[in-house]
């Protein structure tokens, strides 16, 4: 079942093209790779299907409803990690999480219990009453990632899943986002690290220019190694095209909000 769907995404900034007809779809069970350097067009096209910003053309439907249209309600339903996003400085771990239950419409003990087993599977268990501001970036960056699981959506965007983390987090991290993919769920990770990409997911898509390049299986890059195929998308996009699509090299951040890839 579809989970995430976009059909010939198109958004400008200006003389610049961030997105130039990029589709993609997503099922339940699958942990999908985002791919591209900075500026390729994946903090655009994130911050499209969560609702935060309206495209200037395409189809959209994410757990079947439209971002842009019910930007509201797509919120509620979908899990959201931004890029180098940090939990507000004043509260605890503790804190910030009850505040997202109440947000999330969530019971106490359900929000105790669910902080409990994430708290316990990243390692993280002794700060909950540790101040935010207190905590090191990679400590923050745990309680990130569970605010975005808390109310265990359908659906999460997740960008940049690893940043910060110590390899032994990241390796629970990982471990944590297969199996939450694999309990039907969708995970939507944008990345620009071709590792990530290639341990983690089932599928991954290539984007250069603001469209896919390239997409496959991630069992299909057995022979031609994704980090050979990303270099050889990416290098060999039309640069006619490139040209007018990212008027500077790095179009997400000058042209969207804090926090992009």
């Amino acid at each position: 079942m579809t989970a995430i769907s976009a059909k010939n995404l198109r958004k400008t900034y200006g003389e610049v093209r961030a997105l130039d007809g990029l589709s993609v779809a997503v099922d339940r069970g699958e942990l999908y790779g985002f791919l591209g350097p900075n500026g390729a067009g994946k903090t655009t096209t994130m911050e499209i299907l969560t609702g935060q910003l309206r495209p200037d053309a395409g189809h959209l439907e994410v757990l079947g409803t439209d971002p842009s249209m019910e930007p509201v309600a797509t919120r509620e339903r979908v899990g959201i990690l931004p890029e180098q996003l940090s939990p507000p400085s004043f509260l605890t771990p503790r804190e910030y999480f009850d505040f997202v239950g109440r947000v999330r419409d969530l019971d106490e003990m359900t929000v105790r219990d669910r902080v409990a087993t994430w708290a316990d599977r990243l390692g993280y268990a002794g700060t909950l009453d540790t101040l935010c501001a207190d905590l090191s970036r990679g400590q923050q960056q745990k309680v990130m990632v569970t605010q975005a699981f808390l109310h265990e959506p359908a659906a999460v965007f997740i960008d940049e899943p690893l940043a910060n983390l110590d390899p032994i987090v990241q390796e629970r991290v990982k471990r944590a986002l297969r199996e939450y993919a694999a309990a039907d769920n969708a995970v939507f990770v944008s990345t620009h690290n071709v590792e990530v990409a290639q341990d983690i997911c089932t599928r991954v898509g290539i984007v250069s220019d603001g469209r896919i390049v390239a997409e496959r299986a991630a069992e299909a890059f057995a022979e031609d190694s994704l980090l050979d195929v990303f270099l050889e998308t990416v290098e060999t996009a039309d640069p006619a095209d490139s040209a007018g699509q990212t008027a500077t090299s790095d179009s997400d951040s000058a042209s969207s909000p804090p926090g992009g890839a």
